[in-house]
C-alpha cells in the first residue's frame, strides 16, 4: 500500500531534519510494539516512554512519511456528526466521552506541543466550519447550537462576518470554535518522534512489518531484516495499511486528500485573505479547506486524484477555486502540489478494534486526525498499560470489512466528481 517514489511537499522542503532511524536489525524485544510512525504511533510511544514502558516503533518509511507528513496541518475539534447526533448514536454514557475527547483534542495537541517545546509554527486561532448554502448552513446552526449549549467556545457569523474573516463573499454563514489551529504537520511529527525517542522508545525507519504472528505465547512482528517479539500490539497505519491482520485492509477505504501552496504572498495580501489567520474548512458537498502558513504561503486542501502527485498543475481545480474566491490571486505561482492517503470508514468513525488478546488496532480518522490522533495516543498508552484512569473515550468495535469493498473506491471517486459539480453550481 506505499506508493514508489517518496512524496514530495512543500513541508518536506521546509521541515529540516528528519532524523536518523536505522532500520531493524535482528531479534529483538518489547512490551510494546506499534506499527506507524505517525501521529497515532508516536503519540502512543511517547505517552508509553514517558511512563516508563519498554516500546518498539516499526515504520515501513520514515515517521512522517505518510498522512501525518502530509495534511494540511488544521487542527480540528469535534467529530463528522453533531453532539446530540453522536448522543443518539452512542447512548447517554460514551456519547458525551466521545463528544468531550473529540472537541478537546486540540487543546490536548497544542498543550503536548508546549509541553514538549516542539518547533512546528503551532498556533491556535481558531477554526471557522464555512457553510456556502442553506442545507449546510443548516447543519452548521444545527451543529453551534448543540456546542453552545455544553458550554463550548463556539459562535455563529452571518454573511458579512465571513467575508471579514475570509476575505471572501462565498459563505452565507460560519461557525467558529476557537479551540481549533494549524501547524507544520512534518515538522510537528519530526518532534513528536525526537521526544519519543528521548523518552525510551525504539524508532525504526525503513522497517515494514511483513508479518504479525502469535508464537509461545508472544506476538511477533517481522520485517525484512529482524524481528520483534511483544507481550502487546498497536497497529497504527491509517490510510497506509495493507493485509497485516485479516479483514483489516478490507474494513476502511484509501482515499487521497491533496494540496497546493502558493509561493509567500505579501503581508497585506495574506492579511485579506485570513487576517486573523484561522484555518477554515467547508460545509459542502465535497470538503476543501484552506489556512495561511507562517510564512504567509496560502494551503488549498480537498479530495485529490487517486493517484500520487508531484506538483499544483494535477490538482487545477483547487487553484482555480482559490482563484473564484479571491480574484486578487491571479498572477501568484503555485510553487507545490501533493497528496496523501486518508482513511475513510464506511461509518465516518474513528475504529478501534482488539480482534485477539494483546493486538489493539487504531485506524480510520476520516481526515481529522491531526488533533484526535494526538490525543488518541495518550488513551491508547493507558489501555496498553492496563492502567485507564477513566473509561476509554471511543468505541471499541468489531472489525468487519466493507461489503462489496473493491468496488468502493469506484464509488468514492464518482461521488467526489458528483460533488464538486452540484458545489460548482450551487446545488
Amino acid at each position: 500500500m506505499l506508493e514508489s517514489n517518496p512524496p514530495k511537499s512543500l513541508y518536506r522542503e521546509t521541515a529540516g531534519g528528519i532524523g536518523d532511524y536505522c532500520a531493524l536489525a535482528g531479534a529483538q524485544r518489547a512490551r510494546v510494539a506499534i506499527v506507524g510512525g505517525g501521529f497515532t504511533g508516536l503519540s502512543t510511544a511517547l505517552h508509553l516512554a514517558e511512563a516508563g514502558d519498554d516500546v518498539a516503533v516499526l515504520e515501513a518509511q520514515q515517521p512522517g512519511w505518510g498522512a501525518s507528513g502530509r495534511n494540511g496541518g488544521q487542527v480540528n475539534p469535534g467529530l463528522k456528526y453533531d453532539p446530540d447526533t453522536i448522543e443518539a448514536m452512542f447512548g447517554p454514557e460514551l456519547g458525551p466521552r466521545m463528544i468531550d475527547f473529540s472537541y478537546g483534542a486540540p487543546d490536548f495537541t497544542f498543550g503536548l506541543i508546549r509541553r514538549l517545546s516542539i518547533a512546528c509554527e503551532a498556533r491556535q486561532n481558531g477554526t471557522i466550519r464555512a457553510a456556502i448554502r442553506p442545507k449546510p448552513e443548516a447543519a452548521v446552526r444545527t451543529t453551534a447550537a448543540q456546542c453552545e449549549r455544553r458550554g463550548m467556545p463556539v459562535s455563529m457569523m452571518d454573511a458579512q462576518a465571513m467575508a471579514t474573516r475570509t476575505g471572501t463573499g462565498r459563505y452565507i454563514a460560519g461557525m467558529f470554535d476557537a479551540r481549533g489551529g494549524d501547524l507544520h504537520p512534518l515538522k510537528y511529527t519530526i518532534g513528536l518522534a525526537a521526544a519519543a525517542r528521548n523518552a525510551g522508545a525504539r524508532i525504526f525507519g525503513g522497517s515494514e512489518v511483513l508479518s504479525l504472528k502469535r508464537e509461545a505465547g508472544r506476538w511477533v512482528l517481522k520485517t525484512a531484516n529482524g524481528s520483534v517479539s511483544a507481550e502487546k500490539v498497536l497497529v497504527a497505519t491509517n490510510g497506509y495499511t495493507g493485509g497485516l491482520w485479516p479483514d483489516l485492509e478490507q474494513s476502511l477505504v484509501p482515499l487521497f486528500s491533496a494540496i497546493a501552496a502558493t509561493e509567500p504572498l505579501a503581508p497585506a495580501a495574506a492579511a485579506a485573505i485570513l487576517p486573523e489567520r484561522p484555518v477554515v474548512y467547508e460545509a459542502g458537498n465535497i470538503t476543501v479547506y484552506y489556512r495561511i502558513d507562517a510564512q504567509n504561503r496560502l494551503l488549498m486542501g480537498g479530495r485529490g486524484p487517486m493517484k500520487p502527485i508531484g506538483d499544483a498543475s494535477a490538482i487545477r481545480y483547487l487553484t482555480d477555486y482559490a482563484l473564484r474566491l479571491w480574484p486578487a490571486l491571479a498572477g501568484v505561482r503555485w510553487t507545490h502540489g501533493w497528496n496523501g492517503r486518508v482513511a475513510i470508514t464506511k461509518d465516518h468513525l474513528l475504529h478501534i478494534h482488539e480482534p485477539e488478546d494483546g493486538v489493539l488496532i487504531c485506524l480510520g480518522y476520516n481526515g481529522r486526525g491531526v488533533a484526535m490522533a494526538s490525543a488518541m495516543g495518550a488513551a491508547l498508552a493507558q489501555r496498553l498499560q492496563g492502567r485507564e484512569t477513566s473509561p476509554f473515550p471511543m468505541p471499541i468495535s468489531t472489525l468487519k470489512p466493507i461489503r462489496f469493498h473493491r468496488f468502493w473506491p469506484l464509488g468514492a471517486k464518482a461521488a467526489i466528481l458528483s460533488g464538486r459539480l452540484k458545489d460548482r453550481f450551487g446545488l
